[in-house]
């Protein structure tokens, strides 16, 4: 029989499970920052023997190949320490909040133009008023094309053209809204 007295019961380490769990939680850390552009990787605190490594991955393109680097690269990531995987984490979700905030701020302006290409005037009124720094008379003459292209099914010219216009006009009011709110 086995001595009790021979296993150490004091044992504080992590499971096996919980390694591979974590383990896993790095491989797909890895795999984010090889899907990064040059951009997105430049804003995310690496050395740069690490940055070397995420660029070898992104260059792979063979998928066994590729998942293979990636397995590499997430090797290297667990010799880092939590508070370097920990930055890592943060720059990925503040990307990731940054781009859900962009793709929000484009459904507003897409709502926008369907507004204006629907009521007309009153929409127009609508967001002139929230908008004062907009040229009204160029805004309702997009408006005007933009109809009557789509009753022609002709191509968007007049659509892509109020939306960039709008857009712009979105823009310049969150810049004044941020600049205003440093100021307080």
């Amino acid at each position: 029989m086995h001595d009790t007295d021979d296993f150490d019961d004091d044992f504080t380490g992590p499971s096996r499970s919980q390694l591979r769990r974590d383990a896993l939680d790095i491989f797909k850390l890895a795999e984010a920052l090889a899907s990064l552009s040059d951009a997105q990787l430049a804003r995310v605190p690496l050395d740069d023997d690490l940055r070397e490594e995420v660029l070898r991955t992104r260059a792979v393109t063979s998928h066994i190949a590729r998942k293979r680097q990636t397995q590499f690269l997430a090797k290297q990531m667990r010799k880092l320490d939590d508070e370097a995987l920990e930055a890592i984490r943060k720059a990925l979700a503040h990307d990731r909040v940054a781009a859900h905030r962009e793709a929000a701020a484009l459904h507003r302006v897409e709502a926008w133009r369907e507004r204006l290409l629907e009521e007309g005037d009153d929409a127009l009124a609508e967001f002139v008023a929230a908008h004062p720094s907009v040229d009204r008379q160029h805004l309702r003459q997009l408006v005007r094309n933009a109809v009557a292209e789509r009753k022609a099914n002709k191509p968007p010219h007049a659509q892509r053209e109020l939306f960039r216009v709008l857009r712009d006009a979105a823009a310049a009011a969150a810049g004044e809204t941020s600049a205003d709110d440093e100021a307080d």
